[in-house]
């Protein structure tokens, strides 16, 4: 029978349809869907390749006294788990225990990891890999609006808008089904990309499309200021709007008077012809001066830096001044990367947060989550540590010596990625749980075979916080345990006093209860209903209520019910250039590959697109360093070396250099990148560091 469900990838959630095959696999089919209209990219259509896999992993693993990962039962890892997490627990309390979960996991198994390492290991130590994606506009977000959901809107409001404005987010590449939406407003010559390559995005821009404005890396709150200036100076910003609306604006709209045209200039190097233009085109579109619409959207190149936050909020800043934010057919939004990153950072993933969007420190949410639980709320932990000082403590006095890892490769995907290396290396006991030997699960003492996403039952959070169904189209190996099996199991061993839930359905029900009231309300959410297809979009407090598809119409989830502005200060990037590291080195990714690449490289069709790093450098830069097409490149920074091959294009700034993050070993380009972080948020610098490039 054909089942209904979405692709296992981006945020998008490419809505499908699985038929199983003989054999245990499927055939994937595009579904008409709101926010794909039928499309898949290459990733989707090949989702079902690594169900089966020869790299599979179909029973538990246990490194031997030889040091080698060996066929174990289940007995004998649930022992091994035990006696480790009992050993770390007597010699130093109970955080010498640590959880690291991620943005993949349904709603369902996101909320019981948060639920198993507070009510059954009693550990502050849990965070995920979601803090490496969407930290800095959650972070914004929450500050701004008091409410951080990825899209407040459903995409599909873009197609009607004069003007969008893109801000570090190349949609073409990393959620191809999601440019049909843009197509209205390239049309209208409305589309504006702000990024330092000429990505496939920024090439919508052409023949008419729009504006591509290519700013120094680490530079995009330069430019933000610079444009809020140029709407000061014209008076178009919509000052009935912020009146009424708004906290703030007079401190923020003093801030960016330092913000000239030939100032943003001379620090993005963004002419300042170009930097008026989009300014123009971006102010005509807004509803208060008369346009049909516009959209600001950020993503991860805006935000994966240390000042983030900050970056994300001037964003913030000019949609608010243009009265975008909380109008029908107007918005702010921030693009939403992992399958589950919107859901996945509600729930108590992570280290301050309880379900619903609770903060862990608030006595009533303490108390209403322990009594849907069944437990003490003084025996609740209370905050953690945010995911890069959590890696950096582990194997260190006082710090975890036993790691438990749910849906994530913090080994490839980490930033220092050699250090986090080191750090699990010192660890007594790691434990992953995968379907694939990833590069973390190569290291790990014990290793735990889980489901894919075509062999589990649950739900997952779009981009735009709609909850979309995960149904079960094939069975697992015989041998593979599911997560919520696997926490229940592991509590009732280590003696848990809470009862945990191993039907995907009750621990909806659960979470239903246990986020009802929150911030991120599911209190209406069930199975049930979504099975009968209503489109459910948080907050839904009740079974009765239709969900809410678009946020702040009538006022922000402030006490106030206004928006907060913040005025921001652009700082340099961490990592700036120097004279032996002159070029800027930027990470992103391919349209063949999906975050640490563990999935998508066991798929001989993507790999065939792209079967191994590469240089992008501009053939100015390659001429200076007398290096051709496809001679390999040694890029070094302060942290390790990445070799690759060089793959000339006038797509990238001339002092910069390009290298995709999916892959492992010397092509890991995050063994190069800056674990400095965002003080508010805990995010990485990612996107930008200083290098030196020569011929290898």
């Amino acid at each position: 029978m054909p089942v209904e469900t979405h692709c296992p990838y981006c945020a998008l959630q490419c809505a499908m349809t699985l038929t199983p095959t003989t054999g245990g696999g499927v055939e994937v089919a595009p579904r008409d869907f709101p926010t794909n209209r039928g499309g898949l990219c290459q990733k989707g259509w090949t989702s079902a390749t690594v169900l089966t896999s020869p790299d599979r992993l179909t029973t538990p693993l246990v490194r031997d006294a030889h040091g080698a990962l060996t066929q174990a039962s289940w007995e004998q890892a649930y022992e091994r788990i035990v006696a480790g997490v009992r050993a770390a627990q007597q010699a130093a309390g109970k955080d010498a225990v640590a959880v690291f979960g991620g943005g993949g996991l349904t709603n369902e198994k996101s909320y019981t990891i948060g639920k198993f390492a507070r009510a059954a290991l009693g550990t502050s130590r849990i965070d995920y890999n979601g803090r490496f994606c969407m930290s800095s506009a959650a972070a914004a977000g929450g500050r701004a609006f008091g409410l951080d959901r990825g899209l407040p809107f459903p995409l599909a409001d873009l197609g009607g808008a004069a003007s969008v404005l893109l801000v570090g987010s190349n949609l073409a590449e990393t959620m191809p089904p999601s440019v049909q939406h843009l197509a209205g407003v390239r049309r209208r010559g409305g589309l504006i990309v702000v990024d330092p390559r000429r990505s496939a995005t920024a090439a919508l821009t052409e023949d008419g499309g729009g504006i591509h404005l290519q700013p120094l890396p680490g530079a995009d709150i330069v430019v933000l200021l610079g444009l809020l200036h140029l709407l000061v100076a014209a008076g178009d910003t919509d000052e009935g709007y912020l009146a009424g609306r708004v906290d703030g604006w007079a401190e923020v709209k003093a801030s960016c008077a330092l913000w000239w045209p030939e100032r943003v200039e001379r620090v993005t190097g963004i002419p300042t012809d170009e930097l008026r233009a989009a300014a123009r085109l971006f102010a005509a579109a807004a509803p208060g001066n008369g346009g049909a619409g516009a959209y600001l959207l950020t993503g991860r190149g805006a935000e994966q830096h240390a000042h983030g936050t900050d970056t994300v909020t001037a964003a913030i800043n000019l949609a608010l001044a243009l009265g975008l934010v909380g109008r029908v057919g107007s918005g702010y939004g921030c693009v939403t990367g992992q399958g589950n990153g919107q859901g996945g950072r509600e729930h108590g993933q992570k280290a301050d947060q309880l379900p619903g969007y609770r903060k862990i420190d608030d006595p009533a949410a303490r108390a209403h989550v322990a009594a849907v639980w069944g437990v003490e709320e003084e025996a609740l932990p209370g905050a953690g540590l945010p995911a890069v000082e959590l890696l950096d403590a582990l194997g260190l006095p006082g710090g975890p010596s036993v790691l438990f890892v749910h849906g994530a490769n913090p080994a490839v995907s980490g930033p220092d990625a050699g250090h986090v290396r080191e750090r699990l290396a010192a660890l007594d006991l790691l434990v992953v749980a995968d379907f694939v030997l990833s590069e973390t699960a190569q290291l790990a003492d014990v290793v735990l075979p889980v489901p894919q996403w075509a062999e589990e039952e649950g739900t997952m959070t779009s981009l735009e916080g709609r909850v979309l169904r995960r149904r079960r189209a094939a069975a697992s190996p015989p041998e593979v345990r599911d997560e919520l099996q696997i926490w229940h199991d592991l509590a009732q061993l280590l003696g848990s006093p809470a009862h945990f839930e191993t039907d995907p359905d009750r621990v909806m029900d659960e979470l239903a209860r246990a986020s009802s009231g929150g911030v991120a309300d599911y209190g209406g959410v069930a199975h049930g209903r979504l099975d009968g297809g209503e489109p459910v979009f948080w907050p839904c407090p009740d079974l009765d209520h239709p969900g809410t598809p678009r946020l702040f119409l009538d006022r922000f989830a402030t006490p106030n019910g206004r928006a907060r502005m913040v005025a921001v200060t652009p700082r340099p990037v961490d990592d700036d250039l120097r004279p032996d590291a002159p070029v800027h080195l930027i990470t992103g990714r391919l349209l063949q590959h999906y975050q640490s690449g563990a999935q998508t490289r066991l798929v001989p069709e993507l790999m065939r697109g792209e079967p191994r790093a590469f240089v992008q450098v501009h053939p100015v830069l390659a001429e200076r360093l007398g290096v051709e097409e496809g001679a390999d490149l040694r890029v070094t920074s302060s942290r390790g070396t990445v070799t690759a091959p060089a793959r000339l294009s006038t797509d990238i700034r001339p002092d910069c250099v390009f290298v995709p993050f999916h892959f492992p070993g010397e092509q890991s380009v995050n063994l190069l990148t800056n674990p400095a972080t965002d003080p508010i948020s805990g995010m990485p610098e990612f996107k930008v560091c200083a290098v030196q490039v020569v011929p290898a």
